[in-house]
């Protein structure tokens, strides 16, 4: 395993961390655990461990994740391990302090290295989490008690929300989305960067494209590299970023991430495998989409909730350019269709009713205001599906 200092926290970091999400059994904690369902998840913590991948990262919006974990944690030597929870802000933050007792006592620890606030997604958790005596208070609270070690804050925000936290400067670490198909947060990583906090990418190889079933297009542009080894040297290329999320189900999925690890033996090699896979798939953008496009299809585009129905222009058009560039329509539908049912997590709406609402306000300063509705409809035809509701948070 290669590690990486995790900024002020001077935490030994592995590249990549063992992201607690996919191998719970259940989004409800009430549920009762099988014994076969803790054994896969201590299966995944051991193997973990063998590969040298000491970060353990779950939270309390994870279901069994923690209660089945604390299992198995105590049981091992306390200082090999880095473990993470998370809890959501709330405007009373001392019920935030009381969720985070409810995690203790799951993960049955007397402390944990790293604590996050989880899910400063809009201005309202922002402010929760901000305002004196609000949550970050607490945590740093927390802190002082040496209950935590460190204190971060995990983000689905748009890039003003996660600069406002970032630049607060009280945080230590934060996780965030980045990746080859989302790079628009990358001022929040240098500015992270610039404070010495740790960065930690969550979710590359699922919200990064749904790399575990890429399309063929995909897998053909990407080669030699799987587009897996492909997205984490990407993130991983770059020295602001310290470490990111597989988030494993079984133990055999980490097995595919472990071949990154070879090209991280230095810069140059580095490089030189990631350069001609990212011409490649710059070049397949512009072919199929346009230069012009490329450089200015999201100019002047507003928010989604200055919108009318609030549908998430920016958003569709993104999966939009990758669906039609990649072939990455499994990967569009799966985000589409989430679009009405995510909440602050992936906020605003599908493009279902675009031809009753009259756009032309809110895209006055987009060069391609005469064109977005026709590709709104486009992208709704390629993508639409039954819409989903969000099952967790992360």
């Amino acid at each position: 395993m290669i590690y990486r200092r995790f900024g002020r926290t001077e935490l030994k970091m592995p590249v990549l961390s063992c992201g607690g999400m996919r191998y719970q059994q259940s989004w409800s904690d009430t549920d009762h655990v099988s014994a076969e369902s803790q054994r896969n998840l201590e299966a995944c913590i051991t193997r973990a461990l063998e590969l040298g991948i000491n970060h353990i990262e779950t939270a309390r919006g994870y279901g069994t994740s923690e209660a089945q974990l604390g299992q198995i944690l105590p049981k091992l030597p306390r200082e090999r391990l880095i473990v993470q929870t998370k809890v959501s802000p709330e405007a009373d933050p001392r019920r935030f302090v009381e969720t985070f007792e409810r995690s203790m006592t799951r993960l049955r620890l007397d402390h944990v290295d790293l604590f996050a606030l989880h899910g400063v997604n809009n201005e309202e958790t922002l402010e929760w989490s901000l305002r004196p005596g609000g949550c970050l208070d607490a945590a740093l609270e927390l802190k002082k008690q040496g209950r935590v070690r460190w204190v971060g804050f995990s983000t689905h925000a748009p890039l003003h929300v996660i600069l406002a936290m970032v630049q607060d400067g009280r945080c230590d670490y934060m996780n965030l989305h980045w990746y080859y198909v989302n790079q628009l947060t990358w001022p929040a990583i240098q500015a992270a960067a610039a404070q010495d906090m740790g960065v930690f990418i969550i979710s590359p190889t699922d919200k990064g494209g749904k790399l575990y079933e890429p399309s063929d297009k995909l897998v053909r542009l990407c080669e030699p590299l799987s587009p897996i080894v492909f997205n984490d040297l990407f993130c991983l290329a770059r020295p602001e970023v310290h470490t990111i999320s597989v988030g494993a189900a079984r133990p055999s999925d980490f097995d595919e991430h472990m071949k990154v690890l070879p090209h991280l033996a230095d810069a140059e090699a580095a490089r030189a495998a990631l350069d001609p896979v990212v011409r490649r798939l710059d070049a397949e953008l512009e072919r199929t989409l346009g230069r012009e496009w490329l450089d200015t299809w999201d100019a002047g585009l507003p928010e989604w909730d200055e919108v009318p129905g609030e549908v998430n222009i920016h958003e569709i058009l993104r999966l939009y350019n990758y669906a039609v560039a990649f072939d990455m329509k499994a990967y569009g539908k799966m985000r589409y269709n989430l679009l009405g049912g995510g909440g602050h997590w992936h906020p605003g709406n599908r493009a279902d009713r675009v031809g009753e609402l009259d756009l032309s306000g809110v895209l006055a300063r987009s060069p391609h205001r005469d064109r977005i509705p026709g590709l709104l409809r486009e992208a709704h035809v390629l993508l639409a599906g039954q819409e989903v509701k969000r099952l967790g948070k992360h």
